[in-house]
């Protein structure tokens, strides 16, 4: 493999305008999005001092996303895309001005932001199919992987500069700052991808019975072993090796105080961030599956790591590397599931994968913060890591079709010929 085959591939940004409108919207609004995780997640510690409190907040939040997604699915695969991507972040800054409104208070209402929990779920899992959906008309299907990559390194350029500014603006400015600057990300996203192509449904989705579309969504999602596969290895490092509800609690009271668990929220997205910059060969890869597999074995032990870590340095050392092994994972996982499944179901099954990620990661929150209550943190991780890797190994056992799927087949008839034999009636 040639030194050139590693560095990220940006054809999609040379060769289509409107992915390079999603791809600047996307960075702008992922910094904007982590200024408000970090900031949500300190001002819960701050008023309640308890880790289980940060997860369930999350998890308010991830049961609320479930069922946008679901809806969110359906309404991709049905109407402009354009419509819906603008009108949820338009929805968000609403839902921003609250928490930032919230956060001036002399006594901030942890009330206000589990009930702001969940309209914020609803309206993110509204817009997410959308986004997922609109990727291969934009960029074509060549293009698929290198479009997943820079994708995810919008994520981790948010995950690395939305922490580190979520810490110097809480200790500076205070909390409010963050969920106000986060409201105007979103503004500014909403008024430049309204320059979007329409992005209309294709086939006969929008005519269809809205339970009937998600029923043949899940009806795909049976058959396919693959796409099936990439859900299951998910849920095995979402929800049993999820390390983050614990940064608050570790780095105040473990490695030193707020500044500390910015780092340590940045630490993953630095390594994600180099492992995207590398990853011009994960369009060429022969057997993805088979490095997918090892991307979240990985992942489950460097969350081991972590937990034994004796100081920050190695703690933020394991933490990069655990990121790498989730931008693999992420890359692989968003392609291998554009190319399995038909453009007309991409909305609904992206949405399915989407409630999955998400939702699991809210459910691993808690199940963390539950298990630091039993364990202390460090065994917490520990654990949990270990569960992570048993469970992948298994599911690698049981699903050959994913230790052997590929980027280059199956071809587009036989993915519709796959499709044809998952409809059902509804009456």
């Amino acid at each position: 493999m040639r030194l050139g085959q590693f560095v990220m591939d940006t054809a999609p940004l040379r060769g289509s305008p409107p992915f390079r409108l999603v791809f600047a919207v996307q960075v702008i609004a992922m910094v904007g999005t982590n200024l408000t995780v970090v900031a949500a997640n300190l001002q819960v510690f701050a008023i309640t001092r308890s880790s289980l409190q940060v997860g369930l907040v999350s998890l308010a939040l991830g049961v609320a996303l479930l069922f946008g997604l679901l809806a969110g699915g359906v309404l991709a695969d049905r109407a402009s895309k354009r419509l819906i991507i603008v009108t949820t972040r338009l929805g968000m800054v609403l839902v921003l001005g609250l928490l930032a409104w919230n956060a001036t208070l002399d006594s901030p209402s942890l009330a206000l932001i589990y009930a702001t929990a969940i309209p914020a779920g609803l309206i993110n899992g509204l817009g997410a199919p959308a986004l997922i959906a609109a990727t291969p008309a934009l960029v074509g299907q060549e293009n698929l992987a290198p479009a997943g990559a820079l994708t995810a390194i919008t994520t981790q350029i948010g995950a690395m500069v939305g922490p580190l500014l979520a810490g110097f603006i809480a200790e500076s400015w205070g909390l409010a700052v963050c969920f106000a600057i986060d409201a105007a990300t979103f503004l500014l996203g909403a008024v430049l991808l309204a320059f979007l192509p329409k992005l209309e449904p294709e086939g006969s989705a929008e005519h269809a019975h809205p339970v009937r579309s998600i029923v043949e969504g899940f009806a795909f999602l049976r058959r396919s072993r693959v796409v099936t596969g990439l859900l299951l290895i998910d849920v095995c490092a979402m929800v049993f090796a999820m390390p983050y509800v614990l940064f608050p609690e570790m780095g105040v009271a473990v490695f030193g105080g707020e500044f500390a668990t910015g780092l340590l929220y940045a630490a993953p997205a630095v390594g994600a961030f180099l492992a995207a910059l590398t990853s011009g060969w994960t369009a060429t890869v022969a057997r993805s599956g088979l490095v997918l597999i090892g991307s979240v074995l990985l992942w489950g032990l460097a969350v081991i790591g972590f937990g034994l870590s004796p100081a920050l340095w190695v703690a933020l050392l394991f933490l990069a590397v655990a990121g790498a092994a989730d931008t693999i994972s992420e890359i692989l996982r968003r392609t291998l599931l554009q190319h399995h499944t038909p453009e007309r179901l991409l909305g609904r099954v992206g949405s399915m994968w989407l409630a999955q990620a998400t939702t699991g990661t809210s459910a691993g929150n808690a199940v963390m913060g539950g298990l630091s209550r039993l364990l202390g943190s460090g065994l917490a991780l520990v654990a949990g890591g270990a569960v992570c890797v048993l469970g992948v190994v298994g599911i690698a056992i049981a699903l050959p079709e994913l230790r052997k799927a590929t980027l280059s087949g199956p071809s587009a008839d036989e993915r519709e010929r796959v499709t044809d034999g998952c409809k059902v009636s509804f009456t």
